[in-house]
């Protein structure tokens, strides 16, 4: 099972960043993805995820802001971050889940697979 995000960078307040999670070794299309940010000295939150249905979930933080969408041809997640502030500031991870129930989506112990990170600054 990989993950690997990608797509971090430096991006102004008010821009926009398009982060990419590919996935490969595992049955992808039955597969919750979220996505999770940690700042430093901060705990892992929980941001966004897309069900294997497409269903998506958002954190009132990103709610608005951010879009998530999944190509399963592609076995790719995106996570398209429109008017990021300076608290969007992290290293983003995505995660997969073979079950997570509604309530959990955005808590990381419901996901058993992750990539490394991608590192996205938000600054002028």
């Amino acid at each position: 099972v990989q993950l690997q995000a990608s797509g971090g960078g430096l991006v102004q307040p008010g821009g926009s960043l398009n982060l990419s999670c590919a996935a490969s070794g595992f049955a992808f299309a039955k597969y919750a993805i979220g996505w999770f940010r940690e700042a430093p000295g901060q705990g892992r939150e929980g941001v966004s995820c897309i069900s294997s249905h497409g269903l998506p979930t958002y954190a009132d933080s990103v709610k608005g802001r951010f879009t998530i969408s999944r190509d399963n041809a592609k076995d790719t997640v995106y996570l398209q971050m429109n008017s990021p502030k300076p608290e969007d500031t992290a290293v983003y991870y995505c995660a997969a889940s073979r079950s997570v129930i509604l309530s959990s989506r955005l808590r990381y112990p419901s996901y058993a697979y992750w990539g490394q990170g991608t590192q996205v600054t938000v600054s002028s």
